[in-house]
């Protein structure tokens, strides 16, 4: 591949962030290619084991820093593949926040009122819908009469899913093989490739240099298809315009190593990275004690027994979530089903004393499984990432076939996170063990740090050069023609999974990134209709190698 490629415009990512500006794009007449780590698995291809080579370990990525661990999505569609597909909206206190820096995160621009016709856009398209009570899985409903039990309330969540495909299996983490879950597989990307976009699986970019017209040059290596650590064919492709979507934890690591080409980052670029304040908790029911305090029972006899049943996160409790309340004391609670694997591994035994993840005690827990409940907590935390040195390509050292790497990200925990997460801990405490229905505890950072799911904030917009790497638009301050559009442009933790908000802002930064387009000579216009068709016809469309 020596040859030099030209297009209007690069797209690096096909998760939330590069998705829907690639079909935007596209849409209105640009010639758009999208450059994906990952491999390209449909449904169909989505497998219900753990196998090495599965999907399971082909679509995800795990990253494990000093300090704190990221899981994400290694595929084409990104975090919407492995995620859980629950989008609420965040609340208005969150684009208030001061956290760490002592004024306004979010650029003065940006408010809940101003994100909400965008939220609305993303929840069509999809679409999102609210869940009904008759149709949340039994650990749901077991969340939500414990909490309901110690006075608290509780709610099904909004949600990008399909119920009436969904057949409760608790396989969507590794991709929905019934098409019941809503990822970018099924309306955005396909939309994109419609309209001529060209979607190229397992390109791993490695930097960007600048060209002497001012556009930009991505430099690429071809990723193996069975084995990540090894790196085929570099290529090349230049463009006008730039989006970078690569997630938080690899948007941030591409421009960190292209500052020898470009010239220097913003300060922000690679700091101030947020965990999303995260937690999880592992509680084990006794079943007699949910049957006679909460008299719940599955009408076979059994009160719970069901952790293996369902879909992901059906039902939160939102109490926390007060604007009244001191920052880093507002959280939301939500039951999780945790797949085996690394759940089994870290989840301690609930007593009091040492953290303990193996011996007999152990083996008695991973018995009763079957009476597991995860609580996932979101607070805020006090964006304490910083991204050191760049790795030689990628975002990590990969040690494994698939999956494992090690990253530059440092993580230390400040005792504003740890009132968040304490705080919460001790919710779900007395949630869940009220009148002796469970035993609880949290999962230990002792093993692999801190944990994340949802990474934010590393390359962050705001309206302080000092402490936002991007403006309000989401362009790259001093590079002019590179856009930021992933979860690390989210300025800070948002107490509720951010996809939606994401999303939101990725659908509000289209119209400035078509005016930038425009200016630099490319021939594209803002039309902003929402992906067309059905999801079935939507599948149709192949997307391109």
């Amino acid at each position: 591949m020596s040859s030099i490629e030209s297009t209007d415009v690069v797209v690096i990512g096909s998760g939330f962030g590069g998705a829907i500006p690639a079909y935007h794009l596209a849409a209105g007449g640009a010639r758009v290619v999208v450059l994906e780590r990952g491999p390209h698995l449909s449904g169909e291809e989505f497998e219900h084991d753990f196998k090495l080579g599965s999907s399971y370990t082909r679509v995800f990525d795990f990253v494990v820093g000093d300090g704190m661990s990221v899981l994400g999505g290694n595929c084409v569609g990104g975090g919407s593949v492995v995620y859980f597909a629950t989008m609420p909206r965040a609340p208005g206190f969150v684009f208030e926040r001061h956290g760490s820096i002592g004024r306004r995160m979010w650029p003065a621009s940006i408010t809940r009122d101003v994100l909400d016709p965008w939220y609305d856009r993303v929840s069509e398209a999809l679409p999102v819908s609210m869940q009904t009570w008759d149709k949340v899985p039994y650990a749901g409903g077991l969340f939500a009469a414990a909490c309901a039990h110690a006075g608290h309330t509780a709610n099904p969540s909004p949600a990008a899913v399909d119920v009436e495909r969904c057949t409760n299996c608790n396989w969507m983490m590794a991709g929905c093989r019934f098409d019941a879950k809503r990822s970018l597989l099924l309306n955005y990307l396909p939309a994109a490739v419609a309209h001529g976009a060209e979607v190229r699986p397992l390109h791993e970019v490695q930097h960007l240099t600048r060209n002497d017209d001012g556009g930009y040059r991505v430099h690429f290596r071809v990723v193996d298809d069975s084995d990540y650590r090894i790196l085929h064919d570099a290529g090349t492709i230049d463009a006008k315009v730039v989006i970078v979507a690569a997630g938080a934890g690899a948007t941030p690591v591409i421009l960190q190593r292209s500052a020898d080409t470009l010239g220097a980052m913003p300060h922000a670029t690679g700091r101030y990275f947020s965990g999303n304040g995260e937690r999880l908790n592992t509680a084990v029911f006794d079943e007699d004690r949910v049957r006679e305090v909460l008299g719940l029972t599955r009408g076979d006899g059994q009160a719970y027994a069901a952790n293996q049943i369902g879909r992901g996160p059906t039902v939160a409790s939102w109490d926390r979530l007060d604007g009244t309340l001191p920052e880093f004391e507002r959280f939301s609670l939500e039951q999780l089903y945790f797949p085996p694997g690394l759940g089994t591994i870290l989840a301690q035994t609930p007593d009091d004393g040492d953290p303990r993840w193996f011996g007999v005690e152990k083996k008695e827990m991973l018995r009763r499984w079957q009476s597991w409940l995860t609580i996932f907590t979101m607070s805020e935390d006090d964006n304490e990432g910083v991204f050191g040195p760049p790795p030689e390509t990628g975002n990590a050292h990969r040690f494994s076939q698939q999956m494992l790497g090690h990253g530059p990200l440092r993580y230390r925990p400040t005792a504003n996170t740890w009132r968040g997460w304490n705080l919460a801990d001790a919710a779900v405490k007395d949630i869940l063990e009220r009148d002796g229905l469970a035993k609880v505890a949290p999962w230990t950072n002792d093993l692999v740090g801190a944990y994340t799911v949802h990474p934010l904030a590393s390359c962050r917009i705001g309206d302080d050069p000092e402490t936002s790497a991007l403006d309000d638009r989401h362009e790259l301050r001093g590079h002019p023609g590179i856009f930021v559009t992933d979860g690390s442009a989210v300025p800070g933790a948002l107490t509720v999974n951010p996809a939606l908000t994401i999303a939101a802002l990725a659908e509000r930064a289209v119209a400035g990134i078509v005016r930038t387009a425009q200016e630099r000579g490319v021939a594209v216009t803002y039309i902003g209709d929402l992906p067309e068709g059905t999801s079935s016809s939507l599948r149709a469309v192949a997307v391109g190698a």
